[in-house]
């Protein structure tokens, strides 16, 4: 019996939730921009998906009797310095994209939540501890701490994700810290205590719940900023290595040959710039309809 019941109880709970999907999603395809960028990123999911099926060459098999063609007919965006097709390696390098912004955002989006509402429920010591050390890391440059990490760890896709990974999660921490602040003390969370409920449950049961749509904001608009540190990690050869087809390792490649060949560096540059725009066009429009003040003031 009693399993019964839970078992409605949360049926009823998906089918709320489910309703409060519908006003968001109609809201949300009112916003032009929103849609644009939703339409920019369904584009990359696709052609990192399906890049087998839209490829018209090997990404990796070098010809180098077709080495540095302009754009035609046979190769749309024209070949790289080994006659590679340069639009290939770029729906493939999404997948690469895609790779390593799901590896931070996993990782960095958890710890940076976790950290941030434990400081800011437990307070004292443990916050001055924890916030110290998120200054520690929030005091040095993103690109250049990740720089040092990835130097340590070694050149490679996994090593660059875990770098920007422990660069990214500070400022999830102090998001997470203000919103746990602003509910701690608030009467449901005492009648929780009252109740015997436990730091542990109340932490993770509720304050976390509480800020996850002001996270989910952050996290939409910090992924072009991964995307960049990712492509500059792989400019300067401490990223993807080759002959992976990362963007930021093909405009290294391609610099050489700027003036004559312009569209080997072009090329990949002008899809980190679309995919960019995207994920800051999602974000925009995320914070609009999830930020309670400019509903409010909408």
């Amino acid at each position: 019996m009693t399993v019964l019941v839970q078992n409605d109880s949360r049926r009823a709970l998906l089918q709320v939730r489910l309703r409060e999907l519908q006003p968001f999603a109609r809201r949300f395809a009112r916003n032009p921009l929103g849609m644009l960028g939703l339409a920019i990123l369904g584009l990359l999911l696709l052609a990192a998906i399906f890049a087998p099926l839209l490829a018209t060459h090997d990404p990796y098999l070098p010809e180098l009797t077709h080495r540095l063609l302009p754009p035609s007919a046979e190769n749309w965006l024209g070949t790289d310095e080994l006659g590679r097709d340069i639009y290939t390696r770029i729906l493939y390098g999404a997948r690469l994209t895609l790779l390593i912004v799901g590896l931070v955002v996993a990782t960095s989006a958890p710890i940076g939540l976790i950290i941030g509402a434990v400081a800011g429920t437990s307070g004292g010591w443990v916050d001055a501890v924890f916030m110290r050390i998120t200054d520690v890391f929030l005091a040095v440059p993103k690109l250049l701490l990740a720089l040092a990490f990835v130097a340590a760890l070694g050149p490679g896709i996994v090593n660059a994700a875990l770098a920007i990974t422990l660069t990214a999660w500070p400022p999830y921490a102090r998001l997470a810290r203000a919103e746990a602040l602003i509910v701690r003390d608030s009467d449901y969370v005492n009648a929780i205590r009252l109740a015997g409920g436990s730091e542990f449950r109340i932490v993770f049961r509720h304050i976390i719940p509480m800020c996850i749509s002001s996270v989910i904001v952050r996290m939409t608009l910090d992924m072009a900023g991964i995307i960049l540190t990712a492509a500059g990690l792989g400019f300067i050869g401490l990223g993807a290595q080759p002959p992976l087809p990362e963007w930021g390792a093909m405009i290294s490649t391609g610099r050489k040959f700027i003036f004559d060949q312009w569209w080997v560096a072009t090329m990949p540059g002008f899809a980190i710039f679309i995919v960019s725009l995207g994920f800051n066009l999602l974000g925009d429009a995320m914070r609009d309809l999830l930020d309670p003040h400019l509903r409010r003031r909408g």
